[in-house]
């Protein structure tokens, strides 16, 4: 999808392979919470040569797990040059749990909201730009779930406790955040779905997230751009550059997606199933679009096909020239048109 652009804004859940990530400086990685607020024209990003990543650490984390990412942020400082630090742990453990929606997405509760916040704001005012997060997540999931996860075709329990945490240092510290959990590895599986894979060769989940965050845009909310010089706006990505949307079709309802709908960007839904079933038919979105400013709405079988439509856009093809059956022009009457 990057090649096909010319930037591609994602986030941390589409980059992060655990001990894996393959970096692009044409993908802007962006928090869940500041790409719902970038689509909804609350903030705009500005792509940087390289942040200061401070690392966040849950007091509940056990000394011997802690050392273990403590050794993944040496690693990549020694490895791949990153700016880490400094590093600071709660006062207290943070106390994470995860929950399951009725509809079978994951979501989860942290007793400690105020610790957390505290924890970060100490990392920005000791000069960190960006925040990595490790907090101790539940070991005891159930056995069908982890296995169903493992083998390709469940949740991933962790996500929805994840999100709230880097939302909530998102919006109320508005720096670029990730968040790493930090578990006991996995027995071994010879069945092990290779989608998974990236997540069982190594003992944490963090390298992902500090390669991700090294060059994650800054967020600049709108509101505060009549502060700024304006000779620097140029380097600015608003939602006014935002050309095209390409989203899973079973995900729909996100604000992101809908911000987008209402300001009639163009949206790629790719055929991908999910628990939510938020899908086009669900929100009738071709009667949404009839009905809106929406440039077009295309249904896509694979990202492969949608980079395709995205090279149509930027190329200034209309991608109806490319499908099958042909529709042909159709001829406006006196009877077709709106008397005052």
């Amino acid at each position: 999808l990057a090649a096909a652009t010319d930037c591609l804004i994602t986030h941390p859940n589409v980059m992060n392979g655990a001990s894996l990530f393959w970096s692009d400086p044409r993908i802007l990685y962006v928090e869940g919470y500041g790409l719902d607020l970038f689509a909804s024209g609350q903030f705009a990003l500005r792509p940087v040569f390289q942040q200061k990543v401070g690392l966040l650490l849950d007091r509940g984390i056990e000394e011997e797990l802690k050392q273990r990412h403590l050794q993944v942020a040496e690693g990549c400082r020694a490895s791949m040059g990153l700016n880490i630090g400094p590093v600071v742990t709660t006062d207290e453990p943070l106390d994470v749990s995860l929950e399951k929606g009725d509809s079978g997405a994951s979501w989860g509760n942290m007793k400690r909201p105020g610790l957390l916040i505290g924890a970060a704001e100490r990392l920005i005012e000791a000069g960190a730009t960006a925040i990595a997060v490790v907090t101790r997540f539940p070991d005891e999931l159930s056995s069908k779930t982890l296995d169903d996860y493992r083998k390709g075709k469940g949740v991933d329990d962790f996500a929805g406790a994840e999100s709230l945490i880097s939302h909530l240092i998102v919006k109320h510290l508005g720096v670029p955040c990730a968040h790493a959990p930090a578990v006991k590895p996995s027995a071994f599986d010879y069945l092990l779905d290779p989608r998974v894979a990236g997540e069982e060769i190594g003992y944490t989940f963090l390298t992902s997230v500090l390669v991700g965050l090294n060059t994650a845009p800054d967020l600049v909310a709108t509101n505060d751009l009549q502060k700024e010089s304006f000779l620097n706006a140029d380097d600015l990505l608003k939602v006014q550059d935002l050309c095209a949307v390409v989203v899973p079709e079973g995900a729909l309802g996100g604000e992101a997606v809908l911000a987008s709908i209402a300001r009639g960007v163009p949206l790629i839904a790719v055929k991908n199933h999910s628990v939510l079933e938020v899908t086009t038919d669900a929100l009738k979105l071709d009667e949404v679009v009839k009905a809106s400013s929406v440039q077009s709405f295309i249904r896509a079988q694979s990202y492969a096909e949608a980079a395709g439509y995205l090279m149509l856009m930027r190329e200034g093809i209309t991608p109806e020239s490319v499908q099958r059956p042909f529709q042909k022009l159709e001829e406006l009457f006196k009877s077709d048109s709106f008397s005052s």
